[in-house]
């Protein structure tokens, strides 16, 4: 007892003057840490500005004393790094990586135990984690919760969306962090699966604080751990982590050694600078991949939105009790809806092969369709048998004759176990047919039933399938998993998600027409999302007369998110007729790259526009793309990003009475010569957009 004592006051001893000051590179960034009456805290300026205020750090673990008060710093290190990496498909051709890092060694000695709060000041934010070593005292242990804090200096306005463990596909409100509980309610609609967690925020969360401040919360390198929501108190406006629980309420079940994902909050003056920042790829861990090589971008079209409107279906058969195995559906009369056939999945390929497209993604090609949904159902597809109407091997060999490939699609009805049962027969399926890449679905409630999208179960069953994909060369494109926190950098074969609210809505209740200008802000800072843009038929009393149902968007608006909206898997999501009817507004998708050298962003405001330019990747062509919200608007495109030389320009803007309630569809596309001295007024229209591209000449 007297060692322990004696041990104790050592401790206090060094906290009696502790305070731990690091800055960024620039210097611009100060980042003060302390233990104040034995409890870490944390703030940070910017140019001697206030940005987070005192924040307490910790974690409440079911059993056991919490990792939250009893501290004395044992030891500290600071450390600099400056270095180059390349990504193997990105936004830019070269990333740096250079921060200031604070690693503070803590220890509670009324229990023996130690950790280690790691920080990392970059010159646009900071990460940091715990990290808890191998100990006597301390090898398993249950987080109840996270103690992290974001103090505000004060009210600040935000762009969010409610917390819930199973979706993010919401339209974003933007109000007041103080209007957020009035607003709560009224900020989501009804999902496939949904749990919401009330006073809550989702991440990436985007707020403006009223000395001009943008601030972008998130999480880097989530694994083996449940995702992150925001806690608000609204009053006294801190946010404060919180975790995603399992079936049993339980949080997170930790061996050590163990590091949490990182916490991070991206810090700037201008909105722009939030939409450049690599912060949160540059906290994950360099790919583990030896051979790259067969990680390509791609460019697709589909058997998807016709579906998704309604027009054609998943479904073979007009029945609704099917059992995998045992039903005979060659012995079944096709609905005459099914859109997943051979015949018509040839047109597709054709049409790819014809206009240089990479892919095509075919969706309700195999068994099980019929009851999919909402029956909590374990077994309902196996992954391997197609319909009677879709030859696999026909369609793989007329592909491959095209230079085409097919795009698997495995949805799961959120059955996750059943999906890793059948993993090795369904992704030895995809080698043995040529498969470069798959498209994942988890609709519906999760089985484990009473497990979350976002829980630590499943965080580790998306990485599974990850690891399973790469040993078969296959590549990933997750639809209603966790969201994205810079992981295709480690595992870049994970080359897109959803993970929001895409183009899917339009047909189901639509998106607002701001949804795009935030999205870049939001969900995009964790990686690339599969939007799926491309819609050139937006009234959809096209198809059915009388249906009130339209893309809230432009033409020229869908061309500019092949810009705006990131992704290195870009999809043409229109039935691939309406391309026929304006070939000239679709030569620009054919045009775009899915991978580039760099990005510049000219000018941006979340919620209201964005307009960048981006070099596609190993050539002398750039891609404009500027959108905007409700309200018609004049961007001013300053071309002083181009090298010297002359360029041609093909310019895709709203036509005179473009709007796109009335007339989305009217566009005008003209030719320009230029150079990085001129300039060009673009009018956009209501939700509108403008798109160019740009060749050397």
């Amino acid at each position: 007892m007297k060692k322990l004592i004696a041990t104790v006051a050592i401790m206090f001893a060094m906290a009696g003057s502790n305070a731990q000051v690091i800055q960024s590179p620039d210097g611009a960034l100060q980042l003060t840490f302390e233990v104040k009456d034995s409890v870490p805290v944390y703030s940070v300026r910017f140019n001697n500005q206030p940005v987070l205020l005192k924040s307490k750090l910790g974690l409440q673990i079911d059993n056991g004393p919490s990792f939250t008060e009893g501290f004395g710093i044992k030891d500290f290190k600071i450390n600099k790094t400056d270095e180059t990496w390349q990504p193997v498909l990105g936004e830019v051709k070269q990333i740096r990586n250079q921060y200031t890092e604070l690693i503070v060694y803590l220890a509670q000695p009324a229990w023996q135990r130690e950790i280690a709060i790691r920080f990392r000041l970059f010159n646009d934010g900071l990460g940091l984690r715990y990290e808890f070593p191998e100990q006597a005292n301390l090898n398993y242990f249950v987080v109840k919760e996270e103690a992290t804090e974001f103090a505000l200096p004060g009210d600040a306005k935000a762009w969010w969306i409610p917390g819930d463990y199973d979706t993010q596909e919401y339209n974003y409100t933007t109000s007041k962090l103080s209007e957020v509980p009035r607003l709560f309610d009224k900020s989501y609609d009804g999902n496939a699966s949904q749990t919401i967690a009330p006073g809550t925020l989702q991440t990436p969360l985007m707020i403006k604080t009223g000395n001009g401040f943008y601030l972008n919360f998130h999480e880097a390198a989530l694994i083996d751990y449940p995702a992150l929501h925001l806690n608000l108190d609204a009053g006294k406006f801190i946010l404060t982590s919180h975790l995603t629980p399992d079936a049993q309420g339980k949080k997170g079940y930790i061996q050590t050694p163990f590091h949490t994902p990182w916490r991070t909050v991206i810090i700037s003056k201008k909105a722009a600078d939030i939409l450049t920042s690599k912060l949160v790829l540059n906290l994950n861990e360099p790919t583990k991949y030896e051979n790259t090589d067969w990680i390509k971008p791609v460019k697709y079209v589909g058997v998807w939105w016709e579906m998704i409107m309604g027009k054609s279906t998943w479904s073979y058969a007009n029945i609704n009790n099917v059992h995998l195995g045992q039903t005979d559906y060659s012995k079944l009369q096709t609905n005459g809806t099914h859109a997943a056939n051979t015949n018509y999945v040839k047109k597709y390929i054709d049409f790819a092969a014809k206009h240089g497209f990479d892919g095509v993604l075919v969706e309700g090609w195999n068994e099980g369709w019929e009851d999919w949904f909402g029956k909590s159902k374990e077994y309902v597809f196996d992954f391997v048998s197609p319909y009677p109407d879709f030859n696999v091997a026909e369609l793989t060999g007329y592909a491959k004759a095209k230079g085409v490939q097919l795009i698997m699609h495995h949805e799961t009805s959120s059955s996750a176990t059943n999906y890793e049962r059948h993993f090795d027969t369904a992704f030895a399926f995809m080698n043995r047919y040529g498969y470069k890449a798959v498209k994942t679905g988890y609709v519906g409630n999760i089985i484990p039933r009473g497990e979350h999208h976002y829980s630590q179960w499943m965080v580790q069953h998306y990485q599974r399938v990850v690891n399973k994909a790469l040993q078969h060369q296959v590549m990933v494109n997750s639809h209603e998993s966790v969201h994205l926190t810079g992981l295709h950098r480690t595992y870049p074969n994970w080359i897109a998600a959803e993970a929001a609210r895409g183009t899917e809505y339009e047909a189901f209740g639509g998106n607002n027409p701001e949804h795009t200008t935030i999205l870049p802000f939001t969900r995009l800072i964790g990686g690339p999302m599969d939007y799926t843009p491309g819609i050139f038929q937006t009234k959809l009393d096209y198809y059915f007369p009388g249906d009130k149902r339209f893309v809230q968007t432009t033409l020229v608006k869908q061309l500019a998110l092949y810009v705006t909206m990131y992704s290195p898997l870009q999809m043409a999501a229109d039935i691939i007729d309406n391309y026929d009817r304006f070939p000239d507004a679709f030569q620009f998708i054919k045009d775009v790259a899915v991978d580039w050298d760099d990005t510049k962003i000219l000018s941006a405001e979340p919620g209201d526009y964005i307009l960048m330019a981006r070099k596609a990747k190993g050539k002398d062509e750039w891609f404009v793309g500027g959108i905007t919200d409700e309200n018609a608007r004049i961007l001013t495109i300053s071309f002083d990003f181009l090298p010297a030389g002359n360029y041609e320009a093909t310019i895709y803007e709203d036509g005179k009475d473009a709007d796109y309630i009335t007339n989305p569809q009217r566009y005008h596309i003209y030719k320009k010569k230029l150079n990085s001295k001129t300039r060009l007024e673009a009018k956009l229209a209501r939700s509108g957009g403008v798109a160019v591209s740009i060749r050397k000449i």
